[in-house]
């Protein structure tokens, strides 16, 4: 049952439920308040509430990110064949096209189409059949690859997962096979045009006596003969390879939007029909090659791009995934069941054991256990839970079992942030190609050529055919196809290029975005740090250290596993494989005689803030300061002041001791990731500003406010709050973000631009546009480095896709234009700017 803002109070910031726990204080700022937390009242502070916090009414089983009306339905469609800005307009007004849909919202940068719709006037089925035309196909996101291989493999990505399909997979071999065949019997149609039929059409420009005989030789034969063969072979494989081309000027037209698809579809048209006029007025000027050979280059490349593309989405399948697929429930006689975690009822318990993640939200019913929350609340650090503590749908249990009783919505965080990706990645929408726009120029001029050529046929010659003639002369002319060559190949080596740098990026709008940011804002655990705990100081005796080390070993928290790599050695491993929980197998070690092992753990006890045990016959403690406090452990003023500084930098504290007294601090963290300062320097000398954002206290984040390069730094951040921040900022400048966690994912998709880390997961890659495949933070750099370069890649391919028109108009004014003119200039075009496409980028990183 959904509650509304009025019935309970929401963050003035990001809209968070204001539920209050022990240990988690609203914070309030008076009439702009409240606030959930500090992170969000500085954000408010620095850079305004804005208009899209708590004020209104949202269903609080929705993200605030969810604006669409109470009797809407929201719906997310996948679809196949998205290449444009222009099949985002199309998509678009096809959705809304039809009765009960209220908006939509398209992105082929993500290829994803958000429909809100009214369910009992039109359903998502149909909807998704609506979607499903002009080559386009549609299936829902929710049901994406549920039939398929894929869908059972938890090492990927869910955007991966959709992508490799049954449909996408179907998509992707068609569009092979149409390329393959098409070349296939194209060359077999260009035989005879290189054998027979250049060599006459250069008699033109030449007397040489060869090219004289195959001219002669030509008259012998009648055009009626074979121009039917062409021309019916030649529409088979404009069919079959040019069908996209052909769809995409259909959507230019319909949209009355110029496109690229647009100028190469007038070409081969005109090329097609100027060969069925030489047929009518038995000429040898037959274009039926150009028709072919401009379709097969143009989706030749297209293909290629497509191909690339799909290199560097394999690159992202080794993400980890956060996404829960079962749940363990606990039956009343203690017996357990898995069940997906689309059956669990509100009033089910569910058994989470040490290492398994949480399925859904819920409450601590049988605890203490300690959960890691990172991967939705961005907090480094794990949280120890008592019975009745809310407990985060995908964290981890870290230490020890946990009993869930499981909330009324019975869904998780994970599956809200999910929702919330959709709703930003629908809602972005592609950037408009710089191909695109002059073919917006380009088109005008063409089409005047055309008028003129036919005029100027109709004084001249007077006849239809004549007139038709010249206008599809025009047409070959002056129409510069190229640009629906130099674009995708253009964008292909670009993605291929930031491929072997480590950079996977899907579309080349992305190096577009890039080189106009602004501002880049930092996720810290995991992006600006390592987010492993490792030990960074150690105040102790070193036989305490050891003996801390193999009790330690017994635990599963991070830091733990910290200390025990750190101290421990081959002989804490031995004492594991005696002991088990704290039963020792051996008696002798259990009554502590001379047998027992040095190092070997006994009476161990698990607690709620640290650990204990027996080693080598002495009381042995680690942990949190309170748990010394409750046992009555001597705690001196300088360890308390040595804790209290650690805690200021930003790290953990673990007091050790032994029989009664602590004598020592261990101190972990979680460091700055190696280069980082490196990093934000180049970024902030290119004019970037840069802004760190985390959900660890403000101690945390001490060092990165130090930095000259650093502006702003926002600390106890939320995940919501996260995505108010990037959309306060964008009201200075496009914003990228940078993250690696789940609880960075809205974030993500909010930014003009999202990049996430290799070791992020799987929900920060779906939402990201660029990723870093390996935790290599330099790469942020070198993105911005290769979009500088990218973009003087496509300036030089679109001047280069001119050369054909340069070539070939002179000839056509001079009267001299013929099919072997055409397709020199054609070949020309094509190795220059494949050669410039190929060329490595250098000096540019």
């Amino acid at each position: 049952m959904s509650e509304t803002r009025t019935d309970r109070e929401r963050c003035r910031l990001c809209g968070t439920a204001l539920e209050e726990s022990p240990g988690e204080p609203v914070a309030d700022a008076g009439a702009d308040g409240p606030f959930c937390s500090t992170g969000c009242r500085d954000i408010a502070a620095d850079l305004g509430v804005g208009e899209d916090g708590a004020d209104g009414t949202v269903d609080a089983d929705e993200t605030p990110d969810d604006d669409r009306p109470a009797d809407l339905e929201r719906s997310f469609f996948r679809i196949d064949g998205m290449h444009s800005a222009q099949c985002e307009s199309y998509l678009e007004s096809v959705a809304e096209g039809r009765d009960g849909v209220a908006d939509a919202a398209a992105s082929y940068v993500t290829e994803t189409v958000r429909v809100d719709h009214d369910p009992d006037r039109i359903a998502a089925e149909t909807l998704e059949d609506a979607l499903s035309t002009t080559g386009y196909t549609a299936y829902r996101r929710e049901e994406a690859a549920e039939d398929d291989d894929a869908a059972s493999d938890e090492s990927a990505t869910r955007r991966s997962r959709e992508m490799q399909g049954v449909r996408k997979r179907r998509s992707e071999n068609v569009l092979e096979v149409r390329y393959i065949v098409g070349i296939v019997f194209g060359s077999f149609l260009l035989v005879p045009y290189v054998t027979t039929f250049y060599p006459m059409y250069l008699a033109a420009f030449t007397d040489y006596w060869l090219f004289e005989q195959f001219a002669q030789q030509f008259d012998s034969y009648e055009v009626s003969l074979y121009a039917p063969l062409f021309m019916g072979m030649t529409g088979a494989i404009l069919y079959l390879t040019g069908r996209p081309l052909l769809r995409g000027a259909y959507v230019s037209l319909k949209l009355r939007e110029p496109s690229t698809h647009l100028l190469a579809t007038l070409t081969i048209v005109a090329a097609y029909a100027a060969g069925a006029v030489a047929f009518v007025r038995g000429g040898p000027d037959l274009y039926f090659d150009l028709t072919i050979l401009v379709a097969a280059i143009v989706m030749g490349a297209i293909f290629y791009e497509e191909t690339v593309k799909r290199d560097a989405l394999n690159r992202l399948t080794d993400l980890t995934i956060s996404q829960v697929g079962t749940a363990r429930v606990l039956e009343s006689d203690g017996a357990t069941r898995e069940v997906p975690v689309a059956d669990v009822a509100a009033d089910d318990r569910l058994l989470v054991r040490a290492g398994e993640r949480i399925p859904v939200d819920g409450r601590l019913a049988e605890g203490p256990c300690t959960v890691d929350e990172a991967v939705v609340t961005g907090e480094s650090l794990p949280v120890s839970k008592a019975d009745g503590d809310p407990v985060i749908g995908g964290s981890v249990v870290t230490d020890g079992a946990a009993v869930v009783a499981v909330d009324d919505e019975t869904t998780s965080s994970i599956d809200r942030l999910t929702r919330t990706v959709w709703n930003l990645q629908s809602a972005d929408h592609g950037v408009q190609r710089r191909a695109d726009a002059l073919a917006g120029t380009a088109l005008p001029i063409v089409v005047a050529a055309a008028v003129v050529a036919g005029l100027a046929a109709l004084v001249l010659d007077g006849t239809a055919v004549g007139v038709a003639a010249a206008v599809c002369l025009a047409l070959i002319a002056a129409s510069p196809w190229a640009f629906a060559f130099a674009t995708p190949i253009s964008i292909a080596s670009s993605i291929r290029d930031a491929l072997e740098r480590g950079i996977v990026v899907f579309d080349e709008s992305v190096f577009e975005r890039l080189r106009e940011i602004d501002v880049v804002v930092f996720d810290k655990t995991g992006t600006l740090t390592t987010g492993e705990m490792t030990v960074l100081e150690a105040d102790a005796p070193e036989d305490l250290l050891r003996a801390a080390a193999a009790v330690e070993r017994r635990a599963s928290h991070p830091a733990a596993a910290a200390i025990a790599n750190a101290f421990g050695d081959s002989t804490d491993a031995a004492s594991d494989a005696r002991a088990d929980g704290g039963v020792v197998d051996d008696a002798e070690d259990a009554a502590g005689g001379e047998g027992a092992e040095p190092g070997t753990v006994r009476e161990f006890e698990r607690h709620a803030t640290g650990v204990g045990g027996v080693v080598d016959g002495r009381r042995i403690l680690a942990g949190h300061p309170d748990l010394f406090r409750e046992r009555g452990w001597d705690l001196e003023d300088g360890l308390t002041d040595r804790i209290a500084e650690a805690r200021e930098a930003g790290h953990l504290p673990v007091v050790v001791g032994r029989d009664g007294r602590a004598e020592g601090v261990i101190v972990v963290g979680d460091e700055p990731r190696e280069g980082w300062a490196e990093t934000v320097t180049a970024l902030a000398d290119e004019g970037v500003d840069v802004v760190v954002l985390t959900g660890d206290d403000g101690s945390a984040a001490a060092a990165f406010r130090e930095h000259s390069g650093v502006t702003r730094v926002f600390a106890n951040v939320p995940p919501a709050g996260k995505t108010a921040a990037i959309r306060r900022l964008r009201a200075e400048g496009r914003v990228a973000m940078v993250g690696d966690g789940t609880n960075d994912a809205p974030a993500l998709a909010a930014a003009d631009l999202g990049l996430s880390l290799g070791g992020g997961t799987a929900l920060a890659a779906d939402a990201a546009d660029l990723a870093i495949v390996e935790d290599d933070l330099a790469a942020v750099e070198r993105a911005f480095a290769l979009a500088r370069a990218a973009r003087r890649r496509v300036v030089r391919n679109l001047g280069l896709a001119l050369g054909y028109n340069a070539i070939v108009i002179p000839v056509a004014l001079a009267g001299l234009l013929n099919p072997v003119v055409t397709t020199g200039a054609l070949a020309v075009t094509g190795l220059a700017i494949t050669g410039n496409s190929l060329r490595e980028l250098v000096g540019d990183e």
